[in-house]
């Protein structure tokens, strides 16, 4: 693996580690996708049933933010360890990554189940919602330690050199949501769509445990690892913060659109928002993807003072992207009310999510320079970089433009702030990289 990182073409390697990581990724936004789909379709109650699973996005978005600042964060200290040739440092922040998920995973299980009710209020609950919200998050918390350790240990399978593994596991796992989630919906309701969705996480924790324990991994789960070390533990909370940044201010904004959906479009408003939020992810996490899979490659080539092979990595990624989000932003323009029916076809919802949708996503295809110049600087070693660029986007400049924007044209203004933040942030961020590039002539020259 090391030697394939530092030696193979750049694109041979964007498509060995990426094409399985976008796979998965796209997976993970089909979880939550197809149990609104399949949800929003029930009889009777399909509209404000959606709306009661949008409120619980934050809640999700929340669980996600943690599961990838322990699975990103030790990634790449994976890649960083199996660059200089230790895998023994490797293996010890694998063992680490149980201890965290656990602790970490068993906290937020308290605390949201302690202060449920106010959360969900706090979130845009109104007595119509809040019921089905309780019912399909109280179903999701009971996985939430599974799916923490074992997401994340789908991450660094693709880290330590089988990424075909990693995207074989969510395939099967999202098929088994797939299978269950028409089955549990009849018998349970919105209960059963949860039901499915935990079942096929804890079908990715046992099975990659069993991969680190007795499977063909290059890496092994160890028991003298499994004791709690600070110093390793650090390591994976700073190299994860900068994701985790992204993830809980993609919450925060949830939040904050949840509820201006509601003041100017009431509660089929949260709906719409929910289903425009499935749409653009099935078009964002190819994205997310490709910067899981040239996590590895960046982070290795730029530890190897190979440079040009590490921004070679970043600028053909963004290229990809961009042609990936390119494609979505076209079909958002000409079928809003085909990808929207798929999730509910009420007429008042399909008529604020169309609306909604095409103002939304009208920057998406530049916004990729916003997410894959975090990802770099995350990659490299450049925290606070990384950090404050994510922040851009997600929080300095779209709270306020979202409150702003809201005021002054309703509706239209919460659509509207997405894209031109995306647009400023995706500015901001070519010059921070173009600074960046600059310097590694002279960091060439030194080494010469």
């Amino acid at each position: 693996m090391n030697l394939e990182l530092g030696k193979e073409s750049i694109n041979k390697l964007l498509l060995k580690y990426s094409i399985p990581a976008i796979v998965g990724m796209i997976v993970v936004s089909m979880y939550n996708a197809i149990d609104r789909i399949f949800i929003g379709h029930i009889e009777n109650i399909g509209a404000i049933a959606l709306s009661g699973v949008g409120i619980t996005l934050p809640i999700v978005t929340i669980l996600l933010s943690f599961e990838l600042l322990i699975g990103i964060g030790v990634s790449t200290n994976i890649s960083a360890s199996l660059g200089k040739g230790n895998k023994k440092h490797a293996e010890k922040y694998l063992g680490q990554l149980i201890i965290v998920a656990i602790f970490i995973g068993l906290s937020l299980v308290l605390g949201i189940s302690i202060f449920k009710n106010n959360i969900l209020i706090m979130f845009g609950a109104s007595e119509s919602s809040m019921y089905y919200a309780k019912e399909y998050i109280d179903v999701i918390l009971i996985g939430t330690v599974f799916y923490i350790i074992g997401f994340s240990l789908i991450t660094t399978i693709r880290s330590e050199g089988n990424p075909k593994k990693a995207s074989k596991l969510l395939i099967i796992s999202c098929i088994i949501n797939i299978v269950l989630d028409p089955i549990f919906i009849f018998y349970w309701g919105i209960k059963g769509a949860a039901i499915a969705t935990v079942l096929s996480q804890i079908f990715v924790f046992v099975m990659a445990i069993h991969y680190y324990t007795k499977g063909k991994s290059n890496l092994k789960l160890r028991r003298e690892n499994l004791i709690p070390d600070i110093i390793f533990i650090k390591r994976i909370i700073i190299n994860g913060l900068p994701i985790f940044f992204m993830q809980i201010f993609t919450s925060l904004i949830q939040v904050i659109f949840n509820n201006s959906v509601k003041i100017y479009g009431g509660d089929l408003a949260i709906g719409a928002l929910a289903t425009i939020v499935s749409i653009s992810n099935i078009f964002l996490m190819p994205v997310i993807g490709i910067n899981q899979g040239s996590l590895p490659i960046i982070g290795f080539n730029y530890g190897a003072k190979q440079y040009d092979r590490a921004k070679k990595a970043l600028i053909y990624g963004t290229i990809v992207g961009f042609i990936i989000l390119s494609l979505g932003f076209i079909l958002v323009l000409l079928l809003p009310d085909k990808l929207i029916s798929l999730f509910n076809k009420d007429k008042e919802l399909m008529d604020i999510s169309v609306q909604g949708i095409r103002i939304y996503l009208f920057m998406m295809p530049i916004s990729v320079i916003a997410i894959t110049a975090p990802n770099y600087f995350q990659s490299i070693g450049k925290v606070n970089t990384s950090i404050f660029l994510s922040l851009l986007r997600q929080a300095i400049l779209l709270i306020p433009l979202l409150i702003i924007l809201s005021k002054y044209f309703g509706i239209i203004g919460v659509w509207l702030a997405q894209p031109v933040a995306d647009l400023l942030s995706s500015i901001i961020s070519c010059v921070f990289l173009i600074k960046e590039f600059k310097n590694y002539n002279a960091m060439v020259e030194a080494i010469e």
